[in-house]
């Protein structure tokens, strides 16, 4: 099956459970494509743990959980070493060995415990008990994360943000999407989640994706608009060359799954927030906020 028709059907798969959402879905399929992550940012009930288990159901993956709260520890997530009945060492595998981990309310967990997720991240291994075991392939962690007013959550350590290919904004539904919401939960146990392909589709996938062409231009456009976020006087940090790399891989994943040979210029825009958001410090805007800064930035470059 073609990465399009793949993608397609999975879309179709997913408005079986899902109301709209269509950017989400979009997203978070281009973060398994990119080898990326993702943070998933809403109010809690706005279906950031349904979507990731439809995710994994549609590709036949493995999934885990783990959720964030204040007494959270490294163990809960990599795992321990123990002794066994003969007196030798064993390691009990903690959750991180999936291919999609859920890691619930992320920004409740411990500062500390949360520097447990950088080198999984970055190299898609864990180190125990002095050794480097290395992660399923595919793996990405699909972390949520409630807005900063809501009590006992806190900012994410920069250098952790980063490790993540995208930030997705989950908002509100429409309306109309509650609606046909309450119709889809009305019918939900009736309706079952297909597997549309495999975790070796995707490995397929991911591989096709590096061959995506990327012009010389759209290179261009990426660093005007990565080096734009740290000339800007409202902003404090700018974004690292990380962006410039999650811009390149997930441009290409897009194309790969809108059935194109080639990554354009509407890609990148289409990143722009999903890329550049979570990565930038920003001064007191007087109410445009990041994601109004960014814009300002695209409707400079054109």
């Amino acid at each position: 099956m073609d990465p399009k028709t793949a993608y397609e059907q999975v879309k179709t798969e997913f408005k079986k459970h899902i109301a709209g959402k269509e950017d989400t879905i979009e997203l978070m399929f281009i973060t398994m494509i990119a080898q990326g992550h993702a943070l998933l940012e809403g109010v809690p009930g706005v279906a950031k743990t349904t979507m990731s288990k439809t995710l994994a159901q549609t590709i036949d993956a493995d999934f885990k959980r783990v959720q964030g709260t204040g007494d959270l520890e490294i163990r809960d997530i990599i795992g321990y070493t123990f002794l066994d009945e003969k007196n030798e060492i064993k390691f009990n595998k903690g959750p991180i060995f999936t291919n999609i981990l859920l890691i619930d309310e992320l920004n409740r967990a411990p500062q500390k415990t949360m520097s447990s997720f950088l080198e999984a991240l970055e190299e898609k291994q864990v180190t125990a008990g002095g050794e480097n075991l290395e992660l399923p392939k595919p793996f990405a962690a699909f972390a949520t994360q409630n807005p900063l007013r809501i009590e006992g959550t806190e900012a994410l350590p920069k250098v952790l943000a980063d490790r993540f290919l995208v930030r997705i904004s989950v908002d509100y539904p429409s309306m109309i999407e509650e609606q046909q919401m309450i119709r889809l939960k009305e019918r939900e146990e009736h309706v079952e989640v297909k597997k549309i392909i495999g975790t070796s589709d995707i490995i397929a996938m991911q591989d096709a994706s590096k061959n995506i062409l990327i012009s010389d231009s759209v290179v261009e456009y990426i660093t005007k608009i990565v080096d734009a976020t740290r000339k800007d006087i409202h902003i404090v940090m700018g974004a690292s060359p990380r962006a410039d790399i999650a811009f390149m891989r997930a441009a290409k994943a897009r194309a790969l799954i809108n059935g194109r040979a080639e990554a354009n210029v509407d890609d990148i825009k289409f990143l722009a927030k999903p890329v550049l958001s979570h990565r930038l410090s920003v001064r007191s805007t007087g109410g445009i906020g990041v994601n109004g800064l960014i814009d300002g930035i695209i409707a400079t470059l054109g």
